[in-house]
């Protein structure tokens, strides 16, 4: 059973909006939307035989929707896996004896044995690649008479600026799950700093002891510092209070080196976290920190006390609530070190990649553009030394020089690409599903033709009593942007099915997608969709723009059109 929603997707015809009823709907509110709809397309009621035939087609799809909702055990499968879920062998032979609860229980394990099997088959590969430039002779180049006596060698005088690649870092880690329990991480990393480099292999195996916490060993080698061994754990102490502990020791040819790093941590709040964290070894230190994070924020204070850093760093981060998750940010760094200042900002630029650039000035650090690119589990770091100097050129072109690049990318490159990704993506979900639309406006198509007479009476019905008239009714994707008067709007006419719906002077729709409705199919697949209605009620004009997935209740006052306009 497992393996066959496995192989396939579950394919959710809505049932809910077929009916028109809410998920949490009531057997009474689905016996009357089922009885109301019987009545509308009941075969006996057309002599015609095409008329019969499509009367009895849609009369099945309704009676199939009713009787999966109003079993309990059916609807409970049906909300957990879709239609597909009812297709399966297998229910049969046991859900007839359980309650709604164990089926979604039932659900619940299938799916930790699916997660099970991927877990067998991931390796979640994470990397680094971080390539440090020297651009100093870009600002802090030596004067002409030295560049004149130096000839060749320094390239001339009014020569091209020398950059250079200083410092290269790579590192990649993978993680091979043994059990359920059990996952083994295999990490190395090469480093080179002005010509000189090394290198390191690590092998750690965790446990997961419980759902309190788990623990680690570690084995290292490298050419630089020997041979590792460390032993972390991790542990909730309480709901709102964890701790971990690392232990390691390194061995070299100048003996053993302990360190033992603790942390303690504890939600001060919903949305506060304090640590406290002392580290013992070769460098000596007791770090503080309190970290508030929000929706729209992100805070970070911390103190250090330590040999050879003492320092206290302050940082907040504004959270854009924009479809590119823009972010901006700045920090405050001050020790026995110096100063420094920070400030940048991020943005996603496709669906898996986050740009982002930081300037950094400091004292006696100079300046410097740290250029970040996240694409997945990969990430690329370009940290770009301008001036060992505060001289305001650098900090300028640092600011704007990235700025201006990224605009003009974005504008060039990124957005074309975007653009032509989604249209892709569209183009290939119409393909796909376009037999199943051109089935769904038939359907439509031939349920709108049965609801003619019904219509009919329902508007003398509603005259007679300045109702609910729908006047107009579209429902499909809208053109208002002036930029993208090129599309075309993609449309259909639902104003017969809605005005069938209207009773005692009321249009009730739920929250569920409205294609799913009698007599609506899918327009544009994939793209977003709206429903515009212009009705009349009690002789007044009232017009309402409602969204997809939005219930709707007409009439409202606040629909209403002004006589001056």
């Amino acid at each position: 059973m497992a393996a066959a929603l496995e192989e396939d997707e579950i394919d959710n015809d809505d049932y809910y909006s077929l009916l028109n009823v809410r998920r949490e709907a009531t057997q009474d509110e689905l016996k009357a939307s089922y009885r109301r709809l019987c009545m509308l397309y009941h075969p006996d009621k057309h002599r015609d035989p095409e008329l019969k035939r499509q009367a009895e087609q849609l009369f099945n799809l309704v009676h199939q929707a009713y009787e999966v909702l109003s079993d309990p055990q059916s609807r409970a499968i049906y909300d957990v896996y879709g239609k597909r879920g009812l297709e399966v062998e297998g229910w049969e032979v046991v859900e007839r004896k359980r309650t709604p609860a164990e089926i979604r229980e039932e659900y619940e394990r299938l799916q930790r044995e699916r997660e099970e099997r991927r877990l067998q088959q991931r390796t979640n590969p994470k990397g680094t690649i971080s390539v440090g430039i020297d651009a100093t002779d870009l600002f802090d180049r030596y004067e002409e008479d030295y560049e004149e006596i130096s000839g060749s060698d320094s390239g001339g005088a009014g020569g091209l600026p020398h950059i250079e690649i200083n410092k290269m870092h790579i590192s990649q880690s993978i993680e091979a799950p043994l059990t359920t329990s059990d996952t083994a991480i295999l990490s190395g990393s090469l480093s080179t700093h002005n010509g000189n480099g090394g290198g390191n292999i690590n092998l750690a195996l965790r446990r997961v002891t419980s759902a309190k916490g788990w623990g680690e060993v570690e084995f290292g080698a490298g050419d630089t510092h020997g041979p590792l061994f460390g032993l972390k754990i991790f542990r909730n102490l309480t709901p709102r209070c964890f701790t971990t502990a690392h232990c390691g020791m390194q061995f070299s040819s100048r003996g053993i080196r302990p360190a033992l790093t603790t942390m303690l941590a504890r939600h001060l709040d919903k949305n506060t976290m304090g640590y406290l964290q002392w580290r013992w070894g070769t460098q000596s230190s007791m770090n503080t920190s309190i970290v508030r994070d929000t929706k729209s924020s992100h805070f970070t204070f911390a103190v250090q006390l330590g040999i050879p850093h003492t320092f206290i760093m302050m940082s907040y981060q504004y959270k854009f609530q924009d479809d590119d998750q823009t972010k901006i940010k700045g920090s405050v760094k001050s020790g026995f070190f110096g100063t420094v200042v920070e400030y940048g900002a991020e943005t996603k630029i496709s669906r898996h990649s986050v740009l982002g650039a930081t300037v950094s000035v400091g004292v006696p650090q100079g300046v410097s553009l740290k250029i970040k690119l996240n694409r997945a589990s990969q990430t690329y770091f370009f940290p770009i030394h301008l001036t060992d100097q505060l001289l305001p050129s650098a900090v300028f072109y640092a600011t704007v020089g990235p700025l201006v690049f990224y605009l003009a990318i974005q504008r060039l490159v990124i957005r074309p690409y975007v653009r032509a990704q989604q249209e892709q993506e569209l183009e290939k979900q119409r393909e796909s599903s376009a037999s199943d639309i051109a089935k769904k406006k038939q359907e439509a198509e031939a349920a709108v033709m049965l609801m003619q007479e019904s219509v009919r009476r329902i508007i003398e019905a509603e005259e007679s009593r300045m109702g609910l008239i729908i006047l107009n009714a579209w429902y499909g994707k809208f053109v208002t942007d002036n930029s993208r008067k090129h599309e075309r709007a993609r449309v259909i006419d639902v104003t017969v099915p809605l005005q069938c719906l209207v009773k005692d002077s009321k249009l009730i729709l739920t929250e569920a997608s409205k294609a799913g409705l009698p007599g609506f199919y899918d327009p544009c697949v994939g793209e977003e969709k709206s429903l515009k209605m212009l009705y009349q009620f009690r002789g007044v004009m009232h017009q309402v723009l409602c969204g997809d997935t939005e219930a709707l209740r007409i009439p409202k006052q606040s629909h209403r059109i002004d006589n001056d306009s």
